[in-house]
């Protein structure tokens, strides 16, 4: 009987052994086959899901050259900067400093607020929440990619039109007041944008006398042990880390740029794949905000068709997205560098990385599919 006993656990743990050794290399021939793509220069990626002894961390070095990219290596992370600052404005909301349902009005300055929403002569300013900002509802436009009303570039042009060009917070807000219109009336529709998390930036910095770095560093970065986390011309990390891998639109390199300061609270924040993931498993479990507020931040307001956007967090429905067979969702943030940060719930999986090319977001999040789909088969 002890003998069989024996001989069973040997067994169990060499098919186990077997089947671990099996995910890592197809999760590593995946990853190979994705980087075949030409405009993709350098990448780095992680799989991690404890319930499963998981832990994959792969990296294309750049040009195939030995040394510029490991996986400790720091990315940008764009847009999934907003987790961050959205779970910011929850710890506040938490500590009772301010509510979801306060209008802006009651943090900002009338300066910096007059003119920033009027439509069709009337002004909404006063009207917009800290809801609306979060959930992408207020109808302000977009600094980064929205068209002007005079034919000024925006913002995005203006990165290579003016690259050492520093822009400030409110030199962003007076563009968009000055060259762009709103969509809608605030709460009466859907529209992503950066302006929104400007403002948000602000009101984490008014309310809780820091700048937001030093917000970050404080409440998350040092909590979390996310030592190699940081914002992009800001700050530095907590510790010693590798140089900022570089990313590109098309064959252009952009990493260097100092107008991406314009990409502040909505996207500056550069960190590991490992300090991604601490962070989104610890607001999973409400180890950051507390319970009620993490399910609030996950009250899903329709973006696009298999994608709905809650408080700087998005989820995707892959069945509907790709139009698959399948159940599988993920919940987290994607940039765009072609960054992302995932958890799937229904893998008990994490799936954090970059591509670190503007054009090849679609190739990102369905690599991320791919992933997802190929363990749930295996387990």
């Amino acid at each position: 009987m002890k003998n069989n006993l024996v001989l069973t656990l040997l067994l169990f743990t060499s098919i186990f052994s077997f089947g671990q050794q099996t995910i890592d290399g197809d999760l590593k021939e995946l990853f190979k086959v994705e980087l075949k793509n030409e405009i993709i220069s350098n990448a780095v990626l992680q799989v991690y899901s404890k319930s499963k002894d998981i832990n994959v961390q792969l990296f294309e070095n750049e040009f195939g050259t030995e040394g510029s990219v490991t996986v400790n290596s720091p990315f940008y992370t764009a847009s999934i900067t907003k987790m961050l600052t959205a779970t910011a404005i929850g710890i506040l909301n938490d500590r009772k400093l301010l509510s979801f349902n306060d209008t802006i009005s009651q943090y900002l300055p009338n300066k910096l607020l007059r003119g920033l929403h009027v439509l069709d002569g009337e002004e909404y300013s006063k009207k917009i929440t800290i809801t609306h900002l979060l959930q992408h509802t207020s109808g302000l436009p977009d600094y980064f990619e929205d068209q002007t009303t005079d034919g000024t570039p925006n913002i995005i042009s203006q990165l290579f039109i003016k690259p050492e060009k520093i822009w400030t917070p409110e030199a962003i807000i007076e563009f968009t007041k000055i060259n762009m219109t709103p969509h809608f009336i605030p709460g009466k529709g859907y529209h992503y944008t950066d302006t929104e998390y400007v403002l948000l930036g602000l009101i984490i910095e008014k309310v809780s006398g820091l700048k937001l770095e030093a917000f970050f560093k404080q409440e998350i970065f040092k909590p979390l042990k996310m030592y190699h986390s940081y914002m992009n011309l800001k700050s530095t990390p907590i510790n010693e880390t590798l140089p900022m891998q570089k990313f590109y639109a098309s064959d252009t390199e952009i990493s260097s740029l100092q107008s991406l300061s314009a990409d502040w609270s909505g996207g500056g924040l550069v960190a590991t794949t490992q300090d991604l993931i601490r962070f989104l498993e610890a607001f999973n479990k409400n180890k950051i905000v507390k319970n009620d507020t993490r399910l609030q931040m996950q009250n899903w307001e329709p973006e696009t068709y298999g994608m709905d956007y809650g408080f700087g967090v998005r989820k995707v429905s892959f069945k509907k997205l790709m139009n698959q067979n399948t159940n599988l969702t993920v919940i987290g943030h994607s940039g765009s560098t072609a960054s992302f940060l995932w958890y799937c719930p229904q893998t008990d999986t994490y799936v954090s990385g970059t591509l670190n090319q503007i054009e090849a977001n679609k190739n990102a999040l369905l690599m991320v599919f791919k992933i997802l789909n190929l363990i749930q088969k295996k387990y």
